[in-house]
């Protein structure tokens, strides 16, 4: 393990009683000027951490990149399955501030988003805003057709969420050998009597990932819905119903594509997502419900034949805790302190 250490802080005056945590990993040196840039640009508004999970020689070389953020290295107490939450809980433990925004390394915030993130924390304890893709190449715009979906039934899964850590310490923190980490947080939030905001008109900016990315990542987002057993099983029901579609009333085939691209649309509408994804997503939206189809089944036999799915060179089976559970646990824990 790498000893945790921190690089010199920006004298710049601190305008956010706030903390901007970004855990990360990358297995080989490459070139972060772009994200040292944002992250410097960040620190002189408000505590920025790193939690660096990289090997050692990438470790140090980082460490150049941003010179006035804190530069950790996840301690070992914290360790988890998913290097991202031992990332999360190793930076939760070292802040200063209640307020914190927990992102991505390829999320990119604005000073209007991110000031409206920490106002929605005055009043709530999580806060969700939803992602969007510039620029976005095919396989952005594909996967959109996804967040449209989400958007039409309630809100989309983003690379970042906002999160008062004083809830967190009375919880003592969050499940970290799951794969749905950000829903883990949320229902840990929620099951804890905490308050989730889903503002579907606070837009956050992300960059696209590289195709062959994107490609690896299809069965194992597939898999994040074991957490969540009937949009499982609604998605697995697809090939199915459409195949029994296109045998016995063949004519009903394309009014469902339209149905969908519709529900997409609506999505696209809601919070005035027109201004920020593109019309062509929702034409895209039944595509991505085909993949997403296929892929279910597929996580179905990782699930059989590996026990779970494959992440960073292990294997995780739980996708994220049900909300009874985490409940329950919560409840026999505020007993043990009253006691």
């Amino acid at each position: 393990m790498i000893e945790t250490s921190r690089s010199t802080r920006s004298r710049a005056p601190i305008t956010h009683a706030a903390t901007y945590l970004l855990p990360i990993r990358k297995s080989r040196p490459e070139d972060l000027s772009e994200l040292g840039a944002y992250l410097e640009v960040l620190s002189q508004h408000l505590e920025v951490i790193v939690v660096d999970g990289s090997p050692e020689d990438c470790f140090e070389s980082h460490a150049a990149f941003w010179p006035s953020c804190t530069h950790v290295a996840p301690a070992a107490r914290f360790k988890a399955a998913n290097g991202k939450v031992w990332g999360v809980l190793t930076g939760l433990d070292i802040t200063s501030h209640d307020k914190v925004v927990i992102a991505d390394e390829d999320v990119r915030y604005d000073a209007s988003s991110l000031e409206r993130v920490l106002s929605l924390l005055d009043e709530g304890d999580i806060v969700r805003p939803q992602n969007y893709f510039e620029p976005s190449p095919w396989h952005a715009t594909w996967d959109t057709g996804r967040t449209l979906l989400n958007r039409a039934a309630g809100g989309d899964w983003p690379g970042t969420l906002g999160v008062r850590r004083s809830l967190l310490d009375r919880t003592q923190g969050y499940e970290g050998d799951v794969l749905f980490e950000n829903l883990e947080l949320v229902r840990t939030v929620r099951a804890a009597g905490g308050r989730e905001a889903v503002p579907l008109d606070l837009f956050v900016r992300r960059l696209p990932s590289t195709t062959p990315h994107f490609l690896s990542q299809r069965v194992r987002q597939a898999y994040d819905e074991f957490a969540r057993p009937r949009r499982l099983a609604f998605q697995l029901s697809i090939l199915p119903l459409a195949a029994l579609v296109l045998i016995t009333r063949a004519e009903l085939f394309l009014p469902a594509i339209a149905a969908i691209c519709g529900i997409a649309e609506y999505g696209r509408r809601r919070g005035n997502g027109t201004a920020v994804f593109p019309a062509t997503a929702a034409l895209l939206a039944p595509l991505w419900l085909a993949e997403r189809a296929v892929c279910s089944w597929l996580a179905v036999l990782c699930r059989l034949r590996d026990g779970g799915v494959r992440y960073h060179g292990t294997v995780i089976a739980e996708a994220a805790t049900p909300e009874r559970k985490l409940r329950q646990r919560f409840q026999a824990l505020s007993s043990e302190v009253e006691r």
